[in-house]
């Protein structure tokens, strides 16, 4: 069963890209949270990058969290500090659809500098419309999440 909660932040640099996003995620039926920025004025992504993992945190069975910086990277190392959250930074459709079924990541990063829009969408939807395997893939989720518990 595909979680259609949404929570999507940005910094400024991501800005243009979550507003794609956003759009194709509604038209397509999600419910969609932004968590922001609103503005081009410079601003800090580890601000954005709470808000969207707390709230995912909140409602980890029943929702996703997408965000967007200049390369995806700041977004990544910030959300990956949280415990619960599993954020992958794709660039491909590949990665985006194996994170989901080998890593149960709940938290897909994005780069607005670096990809395109279409590209990104098909990324986010890739993303979105695949389901984790379980099996022995949850033996190597639930092993992370011991060294995320012991640290």
């Amino acid at each position: 069963m595909q979680k259609r909660k949404i929570y999507i932040g940005a910094d400024s640099a991501g800005l243009p890209l979550k507003e794609e996003i956003k759009k194709h995620l509604e038209a397509n039926g999600y419910d969609v949270t932004d968590c922001g920025t609103n503005s081009t004025e410079s601003c800090h992504y580890p601000v954005f990058a709470s808000a969207v993992c707390e709230n995912v945190l909140k409602n980890l069975s029943d929702s996703f969290g997408i965000l967007v910086c200049g390369t995806g990277i700041g977004m990544s190392m910030c959300a990956n500090k949280y415990n619960g959250i599993r954020a992958a930074l794709c660039s491909d459709t590949y990665s985006a659809k194996m994170t989901r079924q080998h890593n149960d990541a709940n938290v897909l990063c994005l780069g607005g500098r670096v990809i395109g829009p279409c590209l990104a969408l098909d990324i986010v939807d890739s993303f979105l419309q695949n389901e984790f395997e379980g099996g022995r893939h949850k033996t190597r989720v639930d092993m992370m999440t011991e060294i995320e518990n012991k640290n």
